[in-house]
């Protein structure tokens, strides 16, 4: 039987940073550093919600991730 969304439980999502922060805006750099990323490949694991969703969104294009 399929699982609707709400019954679903959040996962864990693998996220690496593989561009400078250099260069960003002060907000994108916040960002990165709130996810938990200090320097080029460095790699973080967390549990999957909207809210990191959204936070991956606003520096996608600093970030690769893996779920």
């Amino acid at each position: 039987m399929a699982e609707t969304l709400k019954e679903r439980k959040p996962g864990k999502i693998r996220i690496m940073q593989v561009k400078s922060v250099i260069g960003t805006t002060p907000g994108q750099r916040a960002t990165v550093r709130a996810l938990g990323l200090r320097r080029i490949r460095h790699e973080v694991e967390k549990e999957d919600s909207p809210a990191l969703r959204g936070m991956i969104e606003k520096v996608r294009h600093l970030v690769a991730v893996t779920e």
